[in-house]
């Protein structure tokens, strides 16, 4: 399996550093949920990750080698991305979106392939977006786009899966469902999965392992039961809870406090 980890990360926009000296093992075969408030750093640093932003200090290693030196033809068969709001050409279809995932395993040698078509398909009944494969992508709505852009994602075959929000404009039965894909990817194949999640609770529930970002510095990590809890909520999100059992899974569940709640519960 493909190990891929940081090492001394310093990530800055306009000279402001976001991430600074950060070290980072993504645990393989496994799922690893990155959470954090907003503009914290998660997101930056899963971009890093893709090496779609390069490192102002440090590096990401890929099995011991920086991914700076590789080609990009490499990296791409070796880690898939789904960035956060992606952009594709006006009138592209899903199944051309799709097809693209397969790009970094073509060569002058090696063109389009019954196993490149085999992929695309599978990709597509995976996400539930095959009815939609001859709609141009800018014709669906949000949570169908996402899941086209999952599919493409998932076509690319890599062993590494980089997602950053993946259920972003998508309702609780599609988030559900693309959580259970992704888990079910890692179950049945093995895939080493990292995601960038804003609900705990999915965190907890499909992730064995958490990183809790705060101010770009890993403020803890580990399994869900470990990171899980009230103080970790209190400094990385400023909010009270209350951490009980998930009555369906058992893992971790983060019951938010609000102010008024947070008194009546102290009295």
């Amino acid at each position: 399996m493909h190990k891929l980890q940081a090492k001394n990360l310093t990530l800055a926009y306009d000279g402001a550093p976001v991430v600074s000296g950060l070290n980072m093992e993504i645990p393989s075969g496994r799922i690893t949920a990155l959470v954090g408030g907003n503009g914290c750093g998660k997101s930056t640093l899963l971009r890093s990750l893709a090496r779609l932003m390069k490192p102002r200090g440090g590096e990401i290693l890929l099995d011991g080698t920086s991914i700076a030196t590789m080609s990009t033809k490499d990296v791409a068969r070796r880690l898939g991305i789904l960035p956060q709001g992606p952009v594709a050409p006006e009138g592209l279809t899903v199944r051309d979106l799709v097809a693209q995932g397969r790009y970094p395993h073509q060569s002058w040698y090696s063109q389009w392939s019954a196993d490149d078509e085999q992929e695309v398909e599978r990709a597509l009944a995976a996400t539930s977006t095959a009815e939609l494969a001859d709609r141009p992508l800018d014709s669906l709505s949000g949570g169908q786009r996402q899941r086209a852009w999952i599919a493409m994602a998932l076509a690319q075959g890599t062993e590494i899966l980089l997602l950053d929000e993946p259920t972003t404009y998508l309702d609780m039965a599609h988030q559900f469902d693309v959580l259970d894909l992704l888990w079910e990817l890692n179950r049945s194949e093995q895939r080493t999965i990292v995601m960038v999640l804003h609900d705990l609770n999915q965190a907890c529930r499909y992730a064995h392992h958490l990183v809790a970002i705060k101010n770009g510095a890993i403020w803890a990590q580990g399994n869900p039961e470990t990171v899980m809890t009230r103080d970790m909520v209190r400094a990385v999100f400023g909010m009270e809870c209350r951490i009980v059992a998930d009555p369906v899974t058992g893992t971790p569940m983060c019951v938010p406090l609000s102010r008024v709640a947070a008194a009546a519960a102290a009295d």
